[in-house]
C-alpha cells in the first residue's frame, strides 16, 4: 500500500468532541508487514494459496483434460446488480445532499424564526420521516422485492446500515448540541473425526480471512482513494486478554461510532448514572444490527448471532474485562472466537439449506360438508 504523507494530503488533524483524534498513521499490519519475520509469515500465507491454486489447476487437467472455471456460484450470489447499484445511488445522493441541505436550510433560520423550537422540532420530523423511508424502507423493500441473492442482500443492507451511521454522525456532530460531563475513552464495559478438524480449520481461516479482507485491505483501499492518512482501522486485537479489549480493538470505526453516538450520549442523559446499562444498552443495539443485516442478507430470521452476541459477549465483557492480564486469558479468548465462528457458520449454514430443501408445509383447515 503506497503511504500518504501528510504533507502531501494537506492532513489537518480533526478533534472530534473532545476525545477522537484523527492523525496521519498507518495500519498495524502495515508496521508489522516491516518486520522481516511476520512479512515471511504474510509469504508463507501467499505460498499456501499458490499450492491450492496449482492444485486446483492439476486436478482439473486430470479429471477433465482441460481448465474448468465455473462462476455460477459467483454469478449467483452478486446476480441483479442493476438493482444494486440503483439501490445504492439513491441512498448516496440522498446522504450527501439532504442532511446537509437540511441542516443549511435549519441554520439559516435558526436566529431570526420565531419559534426556534417549532422549527426545530418541525425540521427533525420532516428529515426524519423522509430518512426513515430513503434509509429505512427502502432498501428492505428493493431487498424483499427484487428477491436478491445473498451476496447482492448483504451490500444492499451493509450499505443502508453504513449511510445511516454516516448521516446520524454528521447530523449529531453538526446540530448545535453541547455535550457536557462525558467519560473517559478509558472506560468501557463425540469424538472429531478428519472431516471436523477441516471444517474448524475452514472457521478459523474464514474469521482471519474476513479481517484482512475487509478491515485491512478494504478500509485502505478506500483511505488510499479518498486520501484518509488515518488508518487505524484496528488494533492488536490478536493480543488481547479480555473481551473489553477485544471489542475496543477489533473493529475501531464501529467501536468508537457506539461510544460517541451511544454510550457517551446515554452517559449525558442519564448524567454520568447508570454505566452499566450505557454499556449493556451498546451491546443490545449493537447485536440488534448485526442479526438485522444477517436476517436480511440470508432471507431468513435464525437469531444465532444476537444469542451469541447480546447474552455470551456481554457475560464475557464483564467477566473477561481489563483486569485480566495473563496469557491463559489470550488462550481463552481466541477458543471463544473460533467456538462462537463455528457455531455460527455451522447453524446458519444448516439452516440456509433446510430453507431450501425442507420447505415448510402449509395446513389447510379442515374442510366441513356442506348440508342443504
Amino acid at each position: 500500500m503506497i503511504s500518504v504523507s501528510s504533507s502531501c494530503l494537506c492532513f489537518r488533524s480533526e478533534k472530534m468532541d473532545d476525545g477522537k483524534v484523527f492523525t496521519d498513521r498507518p495500519s498495524l499490519l502495515d508496521e508489522l508487514f516491516e518486520i522481516s519475520h511476520i512479512r515471511t509469515i504474510y509469504h508463507m500465507f501467499i505460498a499456501v494459496l499458490l499450492i491450492f491454486c496449482l492444485s486446483t489447476l492439476a486436478v482439473d487437467y486430470i479429471d477433465q483434460g482441460r481448465l474448468v472455471l465455473e462462476f455460477d456460484l459467483l454469478f449467483f450470489a452478486f446476480g441483479n446488480l442493476g438493482t444494486v447499484i440503483q439501490a445504492w445511488l439513491v441512498m448516496f445522493v440522498y446522504t450527501l445532499f439532504v442532511p446537509y441541505y437540511t441542516l443549511v436550510f435549519w441554520g439559516s433560520l435558526y436566529h431570526t424564526f420565531p419559534s426556534k423550537l417549532g422549527l426545530s422540532l418541525g425540521t427533525g420530523l420532516i428529515l426524519s420521516s423522509i430518512q426513515t423511508c430513503v434509509l429505512g424502507l427502502y432498501p428492505i423493500y428493493v431487498v424483499v422485492d427484487n428477491q436478491l441473492p445473498p451476496a447482492s442482500r448483504f451490500i444492499v443492507i451493509l450499505e443502508q446500515i453504513r449511510f445511516l451511521m454516516k448521516s446520524y454522525s454528521y447530523i449529531r456532530e453538526t446540530a448545535p448540541v453541547v455535550m457536557k460531563d462525558t467519560p473517559k475513552e478509558g472506560e468501557s464495559p463425540t469424538l472429531p473425526t478428519f472431516s471436523s478438524y477441516l471444517y474448524f480449520l475452514f472457521c478459523i481461516m474464514l474469521l482471519l480471512l474476513c479481517f484482512f479482507a475487509f478491515l485491512h485491505c478494504w478500509l485502505n483501499l478506500f483511505g488510499e482513494l479518498l486520501r484518509f492518512a488515518d488508518r487505524i482501522f484496528y488494533k492488536d486485537w490478536w493480543n488481547s486478554t479480555s473481551f473489553a479489549n477485544y471489542y475496543r480493538t477489533w473493529n475501531v470505526v464501529v467501536h468508537d461510532w457506539l461510544y460517541y453516538y451511544g454510550y457517551r450520549d446515554f452517559l449525558w442523559l442519564s448524567k454520568r448514572k447508570f454505566r452499566a446499562a450505557a454499556m449493556l444498552s451498546v451491546f443490545i443495539v449493537s447485536a440488534v444490527v448485526h442479526e438485522y443485516a444477517l436476517t436480511m442478507g440470508l432471507g431468513f430470521f435464525y437469531p444465532v448471532m444476537f444469542c451469541l452476541f447480546a447474552v455470551f459477549g456481554v457475560v464475557f465483557n464483564f467477566t473477561m474485562n481489563d483486569k485480566r492480564q495473563s496469557p491463559v486469558f489470550n488462550i481463552i479468548m481466541w477458543a471463544c472466537l473460533f467456538l462462537g465462528q463455528g457455531v455460527q457458520v455451522c447453524l446458519y449454514s444448516q439452516e440456509w439449506y433446510a430453507q431450501i430443501h425442507c420447505p415448510r408445509k402449509e395446513v389447510c383447515a379442515p374442510r366441513t360438508a356442506h348440508v342443504s
